[in-house]
C-alpha cells in the first residue's frame, strides 16, 4: 500500500514525468528496444546477448512465478448462460422420486430469486429427462445420453460439484467469475496472467478469445469481459473471429504492401518515442508494442488459422464440425494450436446455455455441439504430452434451479438461474484427475460438503501457474486489488496432485 496522501502522490507522479521527459533519450530508447519485439530481440541477438533477447520477448513481472509452476497455460471453456448441473453431472437417483413435488421452503431458505420466477406461486421440482450412467473407475454419474464422449474421459477430470457464487444474473455473474468482482472495469483473468507472466510467443497475443453460439444466441457478451481494466491495455484479450479477417483491422489496406507498412511503423515508432520522452505516459509504450504485435500477427495469424496441416485423424477427434470456421469444434482445434505455440491463456465462450424454457431440446443441442470437441481437445492435449502443463476448465457462471420455471409439462420445462451450487470440471496442469469434489443436497440446491467459491477456483488456478494469489496485487483506487477479490479466497489443495 502507498501511505502518501493524494497531494503528495500527485507531486510524486509529476516529478517522475519530469524525470522521464528530461531524460535525453536513453531511457526512451531502452523502452523502445524492449518493446520492438522481433527487431529489438534480433538486435540483441546480433550483439551476442542471447539472454537479453530472451528477456525482451518474455515480458511479465520479474518476481513471478512465486514458486515452481505445474502449468504453463490455461484453456478456459466458458459455457455462457449457465449450464444445468442437474442435467449434466450432479445427478442423484432420488431426483426421480421428487419429480413434480413442491420444493420445500426449508430447502429454499428464503433464497433471493430472479425477477423471472419471483412471481411464481408454485415451484415444482423437475427431475432430469435424460439417461445417466455411472462412468469411470470411480463410478461418477454422467448424462451419457447427452455427453457420451465426456463420459469416456471422466478419469482425467476433476468434477467440482460445489461451486458457488453470490451473483444471480448473467452479466454480473460472468463479470464476477472472470474478474473477481461484480463491478465493471476490473482486469479479466487472462489480462492478469498476461501482465504477470508475459508470454513466450512474441508473434501472438498472450490472451486470445473466441466466441461461438449454441442452440440460441442467448445473453450478449461484451468485450469488457476480456478487458485489461486498469492494467496496461496491451494485456487485454484479442478476439479472433472466423472468416477472411480473423483479427479486425489487421490486414493492410489496398495499395499498402509489407515493406511500406514496415516503413510506416518505423516512423510511427520514432514519433511515439518522442511522445514518451515528453510525457512519460506508459500507454505510449503500449501503442508502440501493439503496432509491432499487429505487424507480426499479419504473418502468424493466417498460419495459425489455416488447419490444412492437421491430419484427418486429429480433426476426427473434434467431430464433424471441426472444419467449420466459427464453430465451437473449430475453436477447440485453434485453442490447441494456440497452446502449442505458447499462448498462455485461451478462452472460448460458447453462448446459449440460458434455458428458461425448452430446456430438454436446447440443452441437447448445446451438449451435442461441445461434447465431442471438448473430449477431443483433452485427448489431443494428452497424446501430445501437453495436458500435464495445460489447465483445461469447463463451466459457466452459475447453475440452474431444481424447480421448473413456468409450466411443467411432460416433455418440456425451463430452469432459472442458481448460484448456490453448480458444477465445473478441471483437468491437467496440476489438478487431480478422476475425482468428484463437493456434495450437494438431494435437491441439488444447497452445498453440504466442501464449498468452492468462484474465487477459490481462480486462486487454485493461479497456484498451479506458480502464483500466490494473495501476493499478486496491483494498487488501484486505494486498494491492493487482486484477481481473487476482496473476500478471502483459498487454494483448494484437495483438487491438486
Amino acid at each position: 500500500m502507498n501511505d502518501l496522501d493524494p497531494d503528495q502522490q500527485y507531486l510524486q507522479n509529476l516529478t517522475r514525468r519530469q524525470l522521464l521527459a528530461r531524460s535525453s533519450g536513453c531511457l526512451g530508447a531502452a523502452a523502445l528496444a524492449t518493446l520492438l519485439g522481433n527487431h529489438g530481440a534480433n538486435a540483441a541477438a546480433a550483439a551476442g546477448n542471447e539472454t537479453a533477447a530472451g528477456r525482451a520477448t518474455q515480458g511479465g513481472l520479474p518476481e513471478l512465478p512465486h514458486f515452481p509452476p505445474k502449468a504453463k497455460r490455461v484453456i478456459y471453456l466458458f459455457m455462457a448462460g449457465g449450464p444445468s448441473h442437474i442435467d449434466t453431472f450432479d445427478y442423484k437417483p432420488a431426483l426421480r422420486k421428487i419429480h413434480g413435488q413442491e420444493l420445500p421452503d426449508s430447502v429454499r431458505r428464503g433464497q433471493r430469486l430472479t425477477g423471472m420466477t419471483s412471481g411464481q406461486s408454485s415451484f415444482p421440482c423437475v427431475a432430469p429427462m435424460f439417461e445417466f450412467e455411472r462412468c469411470g473407475q470411480r463410478g461418477t454419474w454422467v448424462n451419457t445420453e447427452l455427453l457420451p464422449h465426456t463420459a469416456k474421459v471422466v478419469d482425467d477430470i476433476a468434477i467440482i460439484k460445489s461451486m458457488n457464487t453470490e451473483a444471480i444474473n448473467h452479466d454480473p455473474a460472468i463479470t464476477y467469475i472472470n474478474t473477481g468482482t461484480q463491478q465493471l472495469g476490473r482486469p479479466s483473468m487472462g489480462s492478469w496472467l498476461s501482465y504477470g507472466l508475459g508470454s513466450p510467443n512474441e508473434d501472438l497475443p498472450a490472451y486470445v478469445v473466441m466466441i461461438s453460439v449454441g442452440a440460441q444466441p442467448g445473453q450478449a457478451l461484451f468485450s469488457r469481459l476480456w478487458s485489461s481494466g486498469f492494467l496496461p491495455s496491451k494485456h487485454q484479450g484479442v478476439q479472433f473471429r472466423s472468416g477472411a479477417d480473423p483479427v479486425l483491422y489487421l490486414g493492410n489496406p489496398p495499395g499498402v504492401d509489407g515493406n511500406l507498412r514496415r516503413r510506416m511503423l518505423d516512423r510511427l515508432a520514432e514519433m511515439n518515442q518522442r511522445q514518451f520522452e515528453s510525457v512519460g505516459d506508459p500507454e505510449v509504450q503500449t501503442r508502440i508494442a501493439q503496432y509491432e504485435m499487429a505487424f507480426r500477427m499479419q504473418t502468424s495469424v493466417p498460419d495459425l488459422m489455416s488447419v490444412d496441416d492437421e491430419p484427418q485423424h486429429v480433426m476426427d477427434l473434434y467431430g464433424e464440425e471441426a472444419a467449420k470456421p466459427g464453430s465451437f469444434a473449430a475453436n477447440c482445434v485453434l485453442a490447441r494450436r494456440l497452446a502449442e505455440r505458447g499462448v498462455p491463456f485461451v478462452q472460448l465462450f460458447h453462448r446459449g446455455w440460458d434455458q428458461h424454457g425448452n430446456l430438454p431440446r436446447d440443452l441437447a443441442k448445446n451438449c451435442k455441439s461441445v461434447d465431442q470437441p471438448v473430449a477431443g481437445l483433452l485427448r489431443d492435449l494428452k497424446q501430445r504430452g501437453m495436458l500435464d502443463d495445460t489447465i483445461l476448465v469447463f463451466g459457466g457462471e452459475f447453475g440452474r434451479t431444481i424447480y421448473s420455471q413456468g409450466k411443467l409439462t411432460a416433455d418440456n420445462h425451463g430452469r432459472d438461474h442458481h448460484g448456490r451450487c453448480f458444477t465445473t470440471w478441471v483437468a491437467g496442469g496440476g489438478f487431480q484427475g478422476g475425482i468428484d469434489y463437493g456434495l450437494t443436497d438431494d435437491h441439488c440446491y444447497n452445498i453440504l460438503e466442501n464449498p468452492v467459491h468462484i474465487n477459490d477456483l481462480n486462486a487454485t488456478i493461479l497456484h498451479c501457474l506458480g502464483i500466490d494469489h494473495m501476493r499478486f496485487t496491483v494498487p488501484f483506487q486505494g486498494l491492493d486489488v487482486k484477481l481473487t477479490g476482496v473476500e478471502e479466497a483459498h487454494v483448494v489443495k484437495d483438487l491438486l496432485t
